[in-house]
């Protein structure tokens, strides 16, 4: 895969963007309205139009027998993650360490699954949905909705370090004090410093994981029974209450 020097080094400044080939929005509805709940994690284009929403929104309805009333919230909630992302275009970023740690901690129907993996933030052509074939293929997962679940939440945590970046790169600025754009990285959800991990594990180029050179992230995949799933969704509805 091209990678693209911009990416290189802890200070490089560029404009606010995903690292993937394709600068998507990751989006998540969790809506409930009189008790029934729609869940969806899905990818948007922010250079569609905004008409394009309330004609998702609706398309979802009709298709799922939604009430008549989730269109408006659902066309809310994902205008309200577009404008939040459109909110950062065209500020600039630190382009932060080369490598991220990416973990993985998801349940898609009845399977488990549990992973941590570095990430090369210097390769636009990165793609999450390969990465999230080729695990299902090594993992022999077979639920087509596992795929897409893992790119979502992988595509989640490079956009939560690319805000984290936007703001790294104002607070140098603010500071004046020179310090490098990697310091400013949290923990958060990727759980962890990218420095200390490069020098522990060391610096490989290719986004695709070889199980071979990384065998200390081994991943977990687990097939749940029917009343594990009954009792992982009591719990987290209760979770929620």
């Amino acid at each position: 895969m091209k990678s693209h020097s911009a990416w290189g080094t802890s200070k490089s400044l560029v404009k606010f963007r995903i690292p993937t080939s394709d600068n998507l929005v990751p989006i998540r509805l969790d809506i409930e309205i009189d008790g029934q709940r729609f869940r969806d994690a899905f990818t948007w284009n922010p250079s569609d139009p905004d008409s394009e929403v309330v004609v998702f929104a609706k398309r979802t309805v009709k298709d799922l027998k939604l009430p008549p009333a989730f269109v408006t919230q659902i066309a809310q909630s994902i205008q309200t993650q577009l404008t939040e992302f459109r909110s950062y275009e065209g500020q600039d970023m630190y382009t932060g360490e080369r490598v991220v740690p990416i973990k993985l901690d998801l349940r898609v129907n009845h399977t488990l699954i549990k992973d941590h993996f570095l990430w090369e933030l210097n390769n636009f052509e990165s793609d999450p949905e390969e990465f999230a074939r080729n695990f299902c293929k090594d993992m022999g997962i077979e639920d087509p909705e596992v795929g897409p679940a893992i790119a979502i939440a992988i595509r989640e945590q490079l956009y939560e370090i690319a805000v984290q970046s936007v703001t790294s790169a104002k607070e140098s600025r603010i500071s004046k004090k020179g310090r490098r754009a990697g310091e400013f990285f949290s923990a958060s959800k990727t759980g962890g410093n990218a420095v200390d991990l490069v020098k522990l594990f060391g610096n490989k180029s290719s986004v695709i994981r070889k199980r071979k050179e990384w065998d200390v992230y081994e991943p977990i995949v687990d097939l749940l029974s029917n009343e594990e799933v009954d009792a992982l969704e009591a719990k987290e509805e209760r979770n929620i209450r």
